[in-house]
């Protein structure tokens, strides 16, 4: 991708050069299907004499003027920049441009729906995309006002920052929209939406006695599935929540929600326009665990507004602090103000599971990583800065104080609103608000990488009373750093419940410090010791946690019987890390869950350990034992679906996992009978996402093929329906099959982000892993013309998506260091994606190897 990265040295030259004011942005969108006319005007100060550029990404840049002399477009514009000389103190210039519509989710996406045939667009600008809409200054820093003049067809909703103005028709099928100028803002958080959007409004009362209008969008086609009236509730709040909690009002005129396809991530923060993946609007049942984590998007967004939005970092290398803030913020907001009181569970086992795995590959980095330019952000976007950094803000908000957290976070809104800081802003205010040195943990926690194991050394007599008890903390020599936790260690054993169930439950917990490679616990001395030892209770610290080999032996055979789901979660976690890392068998750990899975009733824990299951069955088992082991998964997973509550959340799980597992004849039977209604299951409904995954699960066994997936197509040709047949005709267990479909995708420069990603998934999905070593040496021959020629997510979507990672074999280790070898100087994002792959797959094969021995 050459010609359209961007330096960090040269972001801060370009900000001491120029100071942005305004933009007036008129787009003309109908102009056909392939671009539209852009014209920036921008008003900006600069050091007179000097020069700067702009940023630019479009197939035609048809004109150039600074300060009313006409410019030579030939001249002055190469790759992705504009060349800018002679710059006075005051200055205005106007570029006229074609710009181009996507299909990659970058820039301006447009979209055709195969249910009504209408277009649908949207933008998404974050990291560098702006500039494919609009002439732009691309860095965050240089903030402006943002006029946005957009002609469309009339029957269209237009959508931006600004509340949206009455249209002008003309008399010709369209209109135009003249949006009033937004407050001073980055360019990657203005955003445009158009289209035939079905709408609902609602409003609210901001805390300083605004009124707030509030609107949810989505496609037409999908009306008759949005639940607009709870996204609007649990909206309000969060307004009230945040507002309460900042002491900041709302610092945007209005606030829209709109849920549009083909989305690459979960949702974006443009100010007062936040975008949301539409897989969010559920036009079949899904799991409770999909229903929180939209709630706990929705709050992640909003908190933006505030941290992100009204306070920008002034560069990339803060981009943990802006998501880890939201990432914690809205697990606070959905635990504290709406019904899923568990959010902090759902933490612990989703986020920290990230940020764990991220942790220990060799790309780590720390949460305060160096960003030399726009390649290192995109690859950036990881459980580093999202997991961990949310874990280490939650632990420095129990360290200084919730309270004095939230006053220094305040503090920080009203000292920097709307203008751009850096991580020392936040901490100035948060160590005058807590009276506390935040430099030691400042240099501990977030400028060095690598996570810490702790593990409980405990001596008893005789009598089973403990006579020692020490915490010993260690790390690996790459990331060697010892690092001060605050945490709780917890005793669980058996105890009569009121119904005469036994259930276990905590009996003790002591509070402690601990820093450097151990430390003693005396409290603890002379206690009778329990069944159960949970170091890290109540999941305070940023830690990997090990069981003694007693404590191993209770959870194993009591794990369902613990009452309370973060204990739960922490435990599902500790054996998780510990398979991963080679010290417990991953057939144990399968036994593990089959035996105590059954009344996990937290549903992102279940939907994460069911998650597990699948990977430690494919790829860490034994190869000799792989057969046998997927076979008898998924017999117990369908043995626990027809045994679950009619309804349940546990029985749509139970039965969409046995789906992703089946393997043998038997479980093709249970499925087409399932899907055609033969068989039936109280309670669950065989609606049109969920006959696909049972169709996917046919064509994993080879039951079914192309007959039935173009027919199920043709009864649900909808953009959901071509994905899930993309996805489905990967599926194909053959190796022909999936060498034409990886050599297809990689070739179809046409082909969506929406449709290479579910390809993607198809590919990697086989029973028989060696079906997958035809991939192997195209892949790699593939990736560096990919790098080179594709968008960064399509690229992206490609390299991650498209690698065989379930084969998880030697040579396929080795055909990555190979690669490394043989291409030194490809660039460092390319590098490091390669590097997570070898990397993953050698951890495969120890597990394997442990597992054999086992």
């Amino acid at each position: 991708m050459p010609g359209e990265n961007l330096t960090r040295s040269e972001a801060v030259q370009r900000a001491a050069t120029v100071t942005t004011h305004s933009y007036d942005v008129t787009l003309d969108l109908t102009q056909g299907p392939e671009t539209f006319e852009s014209t920036t005007v921008i008003r900006f100060d600069a050091t007179p004499g000097g020069s700067a550029f702009l940023d630019l990404v479009a197939p035609r840049l048809r004109e150039i003027e600074l300060n009313g002399v006409a410019l030579d477009v030939n001249a002055i514009f190469e790759d992705s920049r504009i060349a800018l000389s002679d710059l006075k103190a005051h200055n205005t210039v106007r570029v006229v441009a074609n710009a181009a519509y996507t299909n990659t989710g970058e820039g301006l996406h447009r979209f055709v729906d195969p249910v009504d045939g209408e277009a649908y667009l949207y933008s998404q600008f974050e990291v560098p995309d702006a500039r494919r809409m609009y002439a732009t200054f691309e860095q965050p820093d240089l903030k402006a006002t943002f006029a946005f003049t957009v002609r469309a067809p009339e029957a269209w909703k237009v959508v931006s920052n600004s509340p949206a103005p009455a249209p002008v028709k003309h008399g010709d099928g369209t209109a135009t929209w003249s949006f009033a100028p937004t407050p001073r803002i980055s360019t990657y958080i203005t955003a445009l939406v158009a289209g035939p959007y079905h709408e609902v409004r609602g409003e609210l009362t901001s805390s300083d006695g605004r009124t707030i209008p509030l609107g949810v969008y989505c496609r037409t086609s999908l009306a008759e599935f949005l639940d607009a009236d709870y996204i609007l509730e649990t909206t309000r709040r969060g307004f009230a929540f945040f507002e309460a909690k900042f002491d900041v009002p709302y610092p945007f005129e209005k606030y829209d929600q709109l849920f549009v396809p083909e989305y690459n991530m979960g949702a974006m923060e443009n100010a007062g326009c936040v975008t949301f993946t539409e897989t969010y609007v559920f036009r079949s049942n899904v799991t409770d665990a999909i229903r929180e984590r939209r709630v706990v998007t929705i709050l992640h967004e909003l908190a933006h507004m505030w941290f992100g939005d009204l306070v920008t970092m002034k560069w990339w290398n803060d981009l943990w602090l802006n998501e880890s803030f939201a990432e914690w913020a809205s697990t606070l907001a959905t635990a504290e103000a709406t019904e899923w009181h568990d959010a902090w569970t759902t933490f612990a086992s989703m986020e920290k599971a990230w940020a764990y795995r991220q942790d220990q590959l060799p790309s780590t980095h720390p949460i305060v990583a160096p960003i030399n330019d726009l390649d290192d952000v995109q690859v950036n976007f990881d459980g580093i800065t999202y997991a961990k950094g949310g874990s280490v803000l939650k632990q420095l908000a129990a360290w200084v104080g919730l309270d004095e957290f939230l006053a220094g976070v305040s503090a920080y809104f009203k000292k920097h609103a709307f203008g751009n800081t850096e991580l020392k802003d936040l901490l100035v205010e948060l160590e005058a608000s807590s009276g506390r040195d935040l430099s030691t943990w400042s240099r501990l926690w977030l400028e060095t990488a690598g996570v810490n194991t702790l593990r409980p050394l405990i001596e008893i007599d005789g009598d089973g009373i403990i006579t020692s008890f020490e915490i010993e903390q260690t790390a690996i020599a790459e990331q060697p750093t010892l690092r001060p936790h605050r945490l709780a260690v917890g005793f669980y054993s058996l105890v009569p419940g009121e119904d005469g169930h036994e259930s276990m439950a905590r009996v003790h917990r002591v509070e402690l410090d601990i820093d450097g490679p151990g430390r003693a616990v005396p409290q603890l001395v002379g206690l009778e010791r329990p069944q159960l030892v949970l170091l890290n209770d109540d999941d305070l610290a940023y830690a990997k946690i090990r069981l003694d080999a007693d404590s191993w032996e209770a959870a194993i055979a009591h794990l369902s019987k613990v009452e309370d789901t973060l204990a739960r979660a922490l435990i599902w976690g500790s054996a998780w890390d510990s398979t991963r890392d080679g010290e417990f068998p991953a057939s144990r750990f399968i036994d593990l869950i089959l035996d105590n899975v059954a009344v996990e009733d937290q549903s992102t824990t279940l939907r994460t350990v069911l998650g597990q299951l699948l990977i430690t069955a494919r790829t860490f088992v034994a190869p000799q034992k792989r057969a046998a082991t997927l076979e008898k998964v998924a017999d117990r997973l369908w043995e626990l679906a027809s045994a679950a509550p009619a309804g349940s959340d546990q029985q749509l799980q139970f039965v969409k996992t046995f789906a992703a597992v089946a393997s043998t004849n038997t479980h093709a039977q249970v499925l087409a009978n399932l899907k055609s209604g033969e068989l039936v299951l109280e309670g669950l409904a065989i609606d049109t996402d969920l006959t696909w995954e049972l169709l996917d699960g046919l064509v994993l066994t080879g039951a079914a093929g192309e007959a039935e997936i173009a027919a199920q197509l043709a009864a649900d040709d909808t953009a959901n329906g071509r994905q899930f047949a993309a996805r489905a005709r990967a599926t194909v267990p053959d190796r022909e099959v999936k060498l034409a479909t990886l050599k297809a995708i990689i070739a179809d420069r046409d082909a969506p982000n929406a449709i290479i990603r579910h390809t993607a998934a198809g590919l990697g999905h086989a029973t028989d892993p060696a079906l997958l070593d035809v991939l192997v040496e195209p892949y790699y021959d593939a990736i560096t013309q990919i790098w080179r020629d594709r968008s960064f997510h399509i690229a992206d979507e490609l390299i991650e998506g498209l690698f065989p990672a379930a084969l998880a074999t030697r040579e396929l280790a080795d055909s990555g260091t190979a690669w490394l070898n043989a291409h030194p100087d490809v660039p460092a994002a390319l590098r490091r994606y390669v590097r997570e792959q070898v990397s993953s797959t050698e951890r495969a094969l120890t597990a394997q190897r442990v597992d054999a021995a086992n």
